[in-house]
């Protein structure tokens, strides 16, 4: 049997535990060999938003996958220069992991979205299957997606995950107005933010 190789990317701008949740339910549900965290320095779609440094979340994701063998950080994106897209990096990682199955893990709202990223049916086709970590009660038009990407639904699977309303822009909010946040986090990472006063108006 070929290994099964999740990919997972994001800005993980800070790693919550929502991020944790949904990548060990993808990884069981999916029956995944491991999953690859590929942490994006400057994500296309987020040109125009503050993102922290590169350096910080680096640090931020190591020590949150170090207790979880089957987890692994990829900084295969932050090794060539951008723009960053994921067809580029499943090419990449196809490259380097060959005879594996590379699964791209998506959010039900990216899956929506996809027809506007780069070489959209190039990427469906490059990759063995697609998991989808959807929330509870969301609704995707499947034969809506399937006329503008053709095949795109033979490798869509839904995930199915507890409803988590933890996401990272309200950490950063939270943060930065001095609410309570360190229970949407592992202590690590927590302590880590605290430490080197992250999210914090100047």
């Amino acid at each position: 049997m070929n290994e099964r190789i999740g990919i997972f990317g994001g800005t993980f701008d800070p790693p919550h535990l929502g991020h944790l949740i949904l990548a060990s339910e993808s990884r069981a549900q999916l029956n995944l060999t491991r999953l690859l965290f590929v942490l994006t320095p400057t994500p296309p779609h987020k040109l125009n938003q503050p993102v922290s440094s590169i350096a910080d979340r680096l640090v931020m994701l190591r020590v949150a996958l170090k207790d979880e063998p089957a987890f692994e950080l990829s900084t295969t994106e932050m090794e060539r220069p951008g723009p960053h897209y994921t067809f580029d990096t499943i090419q990449f990682l196809a490259d380097k992991n060959r005879g594996a199955d590379l699964i791209l893990l998506l959010g039900g709202d990216s899956l929506r979205d996809l027809p506007t990223w780069h070489r959209p049916a190039d990427l469906v086709a490059a990759c063995r299957q697609i998991g989808v970590m959807r929330r509870p009660g969301d609704s995707i038009e499947l034969s809506a997606l399937e006329r503008q990407i053709p095949g795109v639904t033979a490798k869509v699977k839904f995930v199915e995950a507890p409803l988590l309303e933890i996401a990272s822009r309200e950490i950063r909010r939270r943060a930065s107005s001095g609410r309570p946040f360190r229970y949407y986090l592992l202590p690590s990472v927590y302590n880590y933010i605290v430490e080197h006063k992250l999210y914090q108006k100047p």
